[in-house]
C-alpha cells in the first residue's frame, strides 16, 4: 500500500484560478464588444434585406408611424405592408387618403385617427371607411410641411381586423436602427 502525500500551495492554486478568470472575464468583454458594434449591425441588416416588405401590425403601428415620422430620411424608399381604412380629408387631391386608424388617447376609449398619408390612383375604387390592405414605400411629400407618404403600389380590400385600435408609441420606445 501506497500513501501519497501531495502538498498543495495555496497561494499558487488562488494564482493560477485567479489568471484564469481574469482571462475568461477579458474573452467576454471582448465578444460583448464585438457584438455590439459588429454583430448588431450585421444582425438587423439580415432581419430586413434591402427590397424586403416590412409588415406593419397593430402592436408596432404607432412606434412605427412615430419613428418614420421623425426621421423620414433613413425610411423613404422602404417598403412596408399595413391594413387600415379609408380616411378622406376635403383638402386632399384625388389620389390621396390615409390609411388610417383609431388610436386610444384614453382610459374611457376616445380615440383619434392616426395613420399615413398615402397616394394611390386606385383610390377612387374605394369608399371612405372601406378597410384595406395595402404595399407601398415611404417618399418624402409635402402636406402642411414635410411629412412621409406611403405611395401605394397594391391596394387590396380586407375585412376589418379583431384589433382595430391602436395605442399611442410606447413612452420607452427607443428606435435602435435604420430598421422597423
Amino acid at each position: 500500500m501506497f500513501i501519497y502525500n501531495f502538498r498543495i500551495n495555496g497561494s499558487k492554486v488562488f494564482k493560477v484560478f485567479f489568471t484564469f478568470l481574469t482571462l475568461f472575464l477579458i474573452f467576454i468583454l471582448v465578444m460583448v464588444t464585438y457584438k455590439i458594434f459588429y454583430g448588431a449591425r450585421n444582425d438587423s441588416e439580415a432581419c430586413v434585406p434591402p427590397g424586403d416588405v416590412f409588415n406593419i401590425e397593430s402592436k408596432n403601428y404607432t412606434n412605427v408611424l412615430k419613428t418614420v415620422h421623425d426621421d423620414i430620411d433613413t425610411y423613404t424608399g422602404m417598403k412596408l405592408n399595413l391594413t387600415g381604412y379609408v380616411y378622406r380629408m376635403p383638402d386632399f387631391k384625388d389620389n390621396q387618403f390615409v390609411l388610417a386608424r383609431n388610436m386610444i388617447v384614453s382610459s374611457d376609449n376616445q380615440c383619434v385617427v392616426v395613420g399615413f398619408l398615402s397616394e394611390s390612383n386606385d383610390i377612387k375604387n374605394f369608399k371612405d371607411n372601406t378597410w384595406v390592405n395595402v404595399t407601398g414605400y415611404i417618399i418624402k411629400g409635402d402636406y402642411n410641411g414635410e411629412i412621409p407618404i406611403l405611395k401605394v403600389t397594391e391596394i387590396k380590400a380586407c375585412n376589418k381586423p379583431a384589433d382595430d385600435f391602436v395605442f399611442p408609441p410606447d413612452e420607452n420606445y427607443i428606435p435602435t436602427s435604420s430598421w422597423l
